[in-house]
C-alpha cells in the first residue's frame, strides 16, 4: 500500500513537472518563434537544468509533440462533455465564443506558430496533420447527433461544413495573432448566421430545406 502511494505521488510529480516544462515552451515559443527558441532558453523559463529538461522531452519536435498532445486531451474532453439538451447551435455558439474570443493571445500564437512550422518540418506536419484529423472526426460527429435530433438538415454534407468551420477557426485566430485590434467576439453573430446556413441544406430545387436550422 505505501509503495502505492509513493509511486502514485511520484507519477503525480513527472506529470506536474512536464507540464511546468510545456508551458515554459508554450511561453518561449511565442516570444522568440520554434526557431528561434532554443533549448537552453526554455530550461532557463522552465528554472531547471538541460539534462534534468532532457529526461522529460529530447528535442523541441519532442516538446511541440507533447503540447500538442495536452491539447488534443483537453479538447476531447470538451467535444466529450457536451451536451445538446439545448440544440446544437446553442453548443456551437459556446464553442465559437470560447475557441474564438476566450482562448489567450498566448495560445492563438503559439498555434500559428505551429501552423507555420509545419510548412517546412515534416514532423511537426505529422503531428499537426494527426490532431486536425482528430477535431475534424469530432466535429463530423457532434454534427451527425445534431442532425439525429433533427437540428440539421438530413440533406448537409457534414465532413465538407466541419472541413469548412475548421477553415474559418484558423482564419480568425491567424488575424488574432496578427491583428491585436481584431474583436473576434463582435464577429460571433455573423459566423452562426453562416453556419447556420451551411447547415441548413438544400432541397432539390435548390430552396431551403424546411425547418432545418432553427
Amino acid at each position: 500500500m505505501t509503495e502505492t502511494l509513493v509511486q502514485t505521488k511520484s507519477d503525480r510529480t513527472k506529470s506536474d513537472r512536464r507540464s511546468e516544462i510545456l508551458a515554459a515552451a508554450q511561453r518561449c515559443f511565442v516570444r522568440s518563434g520554434f526557431h528561434g527558441a532554443s533549448m537552453q532558453d526554455i530550461c532557463s523559463e522552465a528554472g531547471m537544468s538541460a539534462g534534468n529538461l532532457y529526461r522529460y522531452f529530447p528535442s523541441k519536435e519532442a516538446l511541440i509533440a507533447g503540447i500538442a498532445e495536452r491539447d488534443r486531451a483537453e479538447v476531447a474532453q470538451e467535444f466529450a462533455s457536451v451536451d445538446l439538451s439545448q440544440g446544437l447551435f446553442h453548443v456551437l455558439e459556446g464553442m465559437a465564443h470560447h475557441y474564438f474570443a476566450e482562448r489567450s493571445d498566448e495560445q492563438v500564437k503559439l498555434c500559428t506558430e505551429i501552423m507555420s512550422e509545419a510548412r517546412r518540418h515534416p514532423e511537426i506536419a505529422r503531428i499537426s496533420t494527426a490532431f486536425d484529423a482528430d477535431v475534424k472526426k469530432w466535429l463530423v460527429d457532434l454534427l451527425s447527433a445534431g442532425a439525429d435530433r433533427g437540428d440539421v438538415a438530413r440533406d448537409v454534407d457534414l465532413d465538407a461544413v466541419a472541413a469548412m468551420l475548421m477553415i474559418i477557426a484558423d482564419g480568425v485566430w491567424w488575424r488574432r495573432a496578427l491583428d491585436p485590434t481584431f474583436n473576434a467576439k463582435a464577429l460571433l453573430p455573423i459566423f452562426m448566421d453562416v453556419t447556420r446556413h451551411m447547415l441548413s441544406g438544400r432541397s432539390q430545387t435548390g430552396g431551403r430545406t424546411k425547418g432545418a436550422a432553427k
